[in-house]
C-alpha cells in the first residue's frame, strides 16, 4: 500500500510534522516493499489553497492513505471524495520511520 507521511526534513529519521498543508515534506513509502521517496511539499509555495494542493499531489502519487498530525476541512474533504484514508500521528509518534512501523501494525487512529 502506498502511503504519504507529513514530515520536517527529506529522511524516514526526520521529525514527524504535525501540519499537513504546509508540512515542509511528503514522504511516500510502500509499506510492502519499504521504499520511500520525499518530495517538497507542493503546498508550501502556495499563498492560498495549500491543503488542496498538498492533497492533490498525494493523489498523483496513488496514495492509498495519508499520515499527519492533523486535517483541515479543505484537504479532508478532499480525500473523502478521492476515497483515501486519514490516520493521525498521536503523541506516540515523533520520527516518520517511527509513524511507518506503527501505521504497519495498525497502531494508528483514523481521522474522522
Amino acid at each position: 500500500m502506498i502511503a504519504v507521511f507529513s514530515a520536517q526534513q527529506d529522511a524516514l529519521e526526520s521529525p514527524v510534522d504535525p501540519r499537513f498543508g504546509r508540512c515542509a515534506y511528503l514522504i511516500k513509502v510502500d509499506t510492502e516493499s519499504n521504499e520511500w521517496e520525499a518530495f517538497i511539499n507542493p503546498g508550501t509555495s502556495q499563498s492560498g489553497g495549500a491543503e488542496i494542493a498538498a492533497a492533490q499531489f498525494v493523489i498523483d502519487k496513488k496514495a492509498a492513505a495519508v499520515v499527519s498530525g492533523d486535517f483541515g476541512p479543505n484537504a479532508s474533504n478532499t480525500f473523502k471524495v478521492a476515497g483515501i484514508a486519514m490516520f493521525l500521528y498521536g503523541s506516540e509518534v515523533s520520527t516518520v520511520k517511527q509513524a511507518v512501523e506503527f501505521f504497519q501494525q495498525d497502531k494508528l487512529q483514523a481521522f474522522s
